[in-house]
């Protein structure tokens, strides 16, 4: 059942060759940190202004989908897996972890000028209220006060291993609890579905099969609109489209590398440059070129750089 994984190997990978380079929003800045250099995935030195972690390690995004790929090797019962996850996510995230820790001095820092990045990883808004509904033992314990991807970084994994939709939306509302997060994370998962199955353009392939949907109406018009940004420089797409972490911003800036990318390495690397929440963005890229063109397409050494990957040897 875990023959699947190695699409979430690829967003693993292309999230923390990202992090290093993470969450700087100024473009220019940017491109005189990678001045020169061809390959500046797993960027030797931090720059990202906010939080530093050591090179190899992903952002708290991928993350999410890590707790839920050891959850999963812990317990494979479906129906008790959201249970598992759940006490896994305070575990990983909550008062006792370096994530929780590090709010104090984030608070700190809301008051004054930003004058330096935190020691550690930075927990998101998404998992804080995550923690604190599952605390107070609500039934649906997602965040409702941003839309962003970590709903879909919990679901990969667990979409991969039963390799079905059934209970999806329940995995995604248990850390992301709003409508847009929901409906760009099924888009997401559908159109890596369907490059997995080897369809010659999944994109096309995901927008035939939702035309008549209504469901998806807003989904399919953010398509339509990076599709006739296709020709248009990418850095500039992302900039138009919405830098930041949250939909439908995070799922234009990604769809655009897809859509104009040939490779897992040279779309990973148009994702990185681009600025802003870069991570986010990654782990849907990385996961949709590993569903198209297979494991091989990860280069070798970015894989023996993450970490993480430690983790995939089952």
């Amino acid at each position: 059942m875990f023959d699947k994984f190695h699409i979430f190997l690829g967003a693993t990978v292309a999230d923390a060759a990202a992090r290093p380079l993470h969450w700087i929003y100024d473009q220019k800045t940017l491109q005189k940190h990678i001045k020169g250099k061809k390959d500046f995935a797993f960027f030797k030195e931090n720059k990202s202004p906010f939080y530093s972690i050591k090179t190899g390690k992903v952002s708290g995004y991928n993350d999410v989908g890590q707790v839920m790929f050891r959850s999963l090797k812990e317990d494979q019962n479906e129906k008790g897996i959201l249970s598992v996850f759940k006490k896994n996510i305070v575990k990983n995230f909550g008062p006792s972890s370096l994530y929780w820790k590090n709010l104090t001095l984030r608070k700190k820092y809301k008051k004054i000028k930003w004058r330096s990045k935190i020691k550690g990883p930075w927990i998101h808004q998404n998992i804080m209220e995550t923690i604190q509904n599952i605390k107070r033992k609500k039934k649906i314990t997602g965040g409702i006060k941003v839309n962003e991807s970590d709903g879909y970084c919990a679901a990969l994994p667990y979409f991969l291993y039963y390799q079905s939709f059934k209970n999806i939306k329940r995995v995604v509302s248990a850390v992301a609890n709003t409508k847009l997060s929901m409906e760009y994370a099924l888009a997401k998962l559908m159109i890596i579905n369907l490059a997995d199955k080897g369809l010659k353009n999944p994109v096309d392939a995901f927008l035939k099969q939702n035309k008549n949907k209504s469901y998806f109406k807003g989904v399919i018009i953010k398509i339509k609109e990076v599709k006739a940004l296709k020709k248009k420089p990418h850095n500039m797409v992302v900039k138009k489209m919405g830098m930041a972490c949250s939909y439908p911003g995070t799922f234009c800036g990604a769809l655009h590398a897809i859509i104009t990318s040939k490779n897992y390495k040279s779309a990973v690397l148009k994702t990185i440059k681009a600025g802003g929440c870069n991570c986010s963005r990654a782990n849907f890229v990385g996961a949709y070129f590993a569903a198209f063109k297979g494991i091989k397409s990860i280069p070798k050494e970015w894989i023996q750089k993450t970490e993480a990957y430690k983790s995939f040897l089952l």
